[in-house]
């Protein structure tokens, strides 16, 4: 099933464009090209590319303009505190890119196999300081409070980064441990994207938390989804090759889920993960089916229901507009929408 996009996440795209690209603008020649082209706004000789916008579907961006309009702001207002958690994202997208070793995002090369692995990392730097420009060049104290939430969102983001490298070295990762993992790398940005506009604005601190709860739920669902997609998702949605995660080896949520099933599938996937050769397609095919015979894939499943369900309380739970909250609502499924 694919899920119809959000409208309120291509106006994000149409509204947080211009500033991101103006804040680029700013960046030295050889940084910018690099940045211009993994953001999808020129093409790898830094011709533009024709559209308003950076590329991906701008969550982040809808999801922090949202958290505005929930205190009670137009949209407009909460644009520096969007762009800035587009730029954090895609600052982790380059560096992840590099570690993780992969030549293609949103169907086209990544930026290291353009420019080199240094260009790519000073990219990625660079956004991270464009980022807390951006939110530091608000209003005061306000943007000083949103900077905060999003260096503790970044603090977050890297140990988890850590934590997933540190992972591929070991065998005996605990199931907690990976959802801890999730729960840094990628539900803490989340949350930030889900509360930096409101706080932004200058929203009570009661709205602030709830609206960082749902995201911190949203998160988690998101990478359960993105994990099931990494073994079982096309590569037209995915834009990575099938069953990518496992040639890779990582340890993501439905793979460590069948590892410590404690069943027979389970051990044989351990085995099968733990041999020096590289994997086959055989091996591929064999290890994906393992997963799902030690229950891997169904628990992933009923995780993601789980944490979306506790994303939808914290709505429930928050004093917004009821058209916002409809609307992340929305989102929050279009993001988790079965995809294979």
């Amino acid at each position: 099933m694919t899920a119809t996009i959000p409208a309120g996440v291509e106006s994000a795209r149409d509204l947080v464009g211009p500033a991101v690209a103006a804040a680029v603008d700013r960046l030295s020649p050889d940084v910018r090209i690099v940045a211009s082209y993994h953001l999808g706004l020129t093409d790898a000789e830094g011709r533009p590319a024709g559209r308003s916008g950076p590329a991906g579907k701008a969550l982040r961006p809808a999801l922090a303009l949202l958290s505005a309009r929930a205190a009670g702001s137009p949209p407009e207002r909460g644009v520096p505190a969007a762009a800035a958690v587009e730029f954090v994202h895609n600052f982790s997208l380059l560096h992840d890119d590099i570690m993780d070793g992969d030549t293609e995002r949103r169907h086209r090369p990544t930026a290291w196999t353009v420019y080199g692995v240094g260009a790519a990392i000073l990219a990625g730097d660079a956004l991270l300081v464009l980022a807390q420009d951006l939110l530091l060049e608000g209003p005061a104290p306000q943007g000083l409070w949103a900077s905060r939430c999003l260096s503790a969102a970044v603090q977050r983001l890297i140990a988890g980064q850590g934590a997933d490298l540190a992972f591929e070295r070991r065998d005996d990762v605990t199931l907690d441990e990976c959802q801890q993992m999730a729960g840094d790398k990628t539900a803490a940005l989340m949350a930030c994207a889900c509360s930096i506009g409101a706080i932004y604005v200058g929203a009570p601190a009661e709205l602030a938390m709830g609206l960082a709860g749902f995201g911190a739920h949203v998160g988690l669902a998101f990478q359960l989804v993105d994990d099931l997609l990494g073994i079982w998702g096309a590569p037209e949605i995915t834009g990575k090759p099938v069953r990518a995660d496992l040639r890779a080896r990582k340890k993501s949520l439905p793979v460590v889920a069948a590892l410590t099933s404690g069943t027979e599938p389970g051990r044989e996937l351990g085995v099968l993960l733990r041999q020096t050769e590289a994997l086959t397609e055989d091996d591929l095919v064999r290890a994906a089916g393992l997963v799902e015979q030690a229950g891997g894939r169904e628990w992933a499943e009923k995780a993601a229901d789980s944490a979306l369900s506790s994303a939808g309380q914290c709505l429930s739970d928050t004093e917004m507009p009821d058209d916002v909250r409809a609307e992340f609502s929305g989102i929050a499924e279009f993001i988790t929408a079965r995809q294979w």
